[in-house]
């Protein structure tokens, strides 16, 4: 391969409880490990970010846009290409993609 130097791979997560997300380079199944997984890139920049609203049983990715909410209060927004938010859950990915919106996180729907 001929990649430059400096030359970095996309960083691609995803937070969904069943869909394989084949582009992904990480994928946590719940909220808790969601909210890890951002951490660990807390201050890298995240090209794209998956998330599924309904993460089996109580669980939701409402606590993972908690933390990007607050981060974004604090002035210090998580650096993010483009949020997908792919669910079956019409209302659950309206109120994600409207709360980071407020936000100015980028982000729409889109289907996995």
């Amino acid at each position: 391969m001929n990649e430059s130097p400096g030359a970095r791979l996309p960083v691609i997560l995803g937070i969904d409880d069943l869909r394989p997300l084949p582009g992904a380079t990480r994928i946590a199944r719940t909220s808790q490990e969601g909210v890890l997984l951002l951490e660990e890139h807390r201050d890298h920049e995240i090209d794209e970010l998956w998330l599924d609203h309904d993460l089996g049983g109580d669980d939701s990715i409402m606590p993972v846009v908690s933390l990007l909410e607050e981060a974004a209060f604090e002035g210090r927004p998580f650096k993010i290409g483009m949020i997908f938010v792919h669910s079956a859950n019409p209302s659950g990915a309206e109120t994600v993609v409207r709360v980071l919106k407020r936000w100015d996180y980028p982000v729409r729907r889109a289907t996995a």
